[in-house]
């Protein structure tokens, strides 16, 4: 895989946006498809909706991967370059791309499902539970990606999450790029504006922390300093 150093900038930030707008899509619409056949069944829904969600993930990371790192996530990109496998003058230029095509996938799903365009989400993710899952999420998937060997970060990442999906009571967000996107949205996968604020806190929280944990375990098998795959 060729360096990110070597990625000129407008195909890095075009692979970030296009990237996180499909994955957004993906969780999103997916959410509105399974809310729609389930028939009420909200496990079943967000049994489809993990499902796509993995896939998509998997897929997504593989395809743009060579060209950005396939982060999707600012909390990731933060994390990179923290670490240095990320040039530190792309992090914000990255980060906007992420959270503009957060926001894209989730007004593609509103275009492709007849729904208004512009929406806020109705609902609340709130309180000491959901913060503390949105932690351990995000703490888990830099753990994932950090120490994955090389080759497996997309399998790796997109088990994890449909895993997170399941274990942690937030439904393991894990990205504020998709909680800021998501919230945009008044459907099966959506968060309220003002439960945003403190999901992105804990979600920063989480990647430090995962940070720390890598670091404290020292340097094994699958560790690499280039993000994934």
């Amino acid at each position: 895989m060729a360096s990110q150093r070597t990625i000129p900038l407008s195909r890095h930030l075009a692979a970030e946006l296009l990237g996180t707008a499909l994955l957004l899509a993906t969780v999103i619409g997916s959410g509105v498809m399974a809310e729609r056949l389930a028939g009420g069944n909200t496990a079943v829904a967000l049994l489809a909706n993990t499902a796509a969600t993995v896939g998509g993930l998997y897929v997504l990371i593989e395809v743009f991967g060579p060209l950005s790192g396939a982060h999707f996530n600012p909390a990731v990109s933060a994390a990179m370059a923290w670490r240095g496998a990320l040039p530190v003058s792309r992090l914000l230029p990255c980060v906007l791309a992420q959270l503009l095509g957060a926001v894209a996938g989730a007004w593609l799903v509103h275009g492709m499902f007849g729904l208004p365009l512009l929406q806020w989400s109705t609902h609340v993710r709130s309180g000491p539970g959901q913060w503390l899952a949105e932690a351990v999420a995000t703490a888990g998937l830099l753990l994932v990606i950090l120490r994955a060997g090389p080759g497996k970060a997309s399998s790796l990442v997109a088990a994890y999450i449909g895993a997170a999906y399941w274990f942690t009571a937030s439904t393991s967000f894990a990205n504020p790029a998709a909680a800021f996107g998501r919230m945009w949205s008044d459907t099966f996968a959506g968060i309220a504006p003002a439960s945003v604020p403190g999901f992105v806190a804990a979600q920063c929280v989480g990647a430090a922390l995962g940070l720390w944990i890598d670091r404290w375990l020292g340097v094994g098998v699958g560790v690499s300093d280039s993000p994934p795959p």
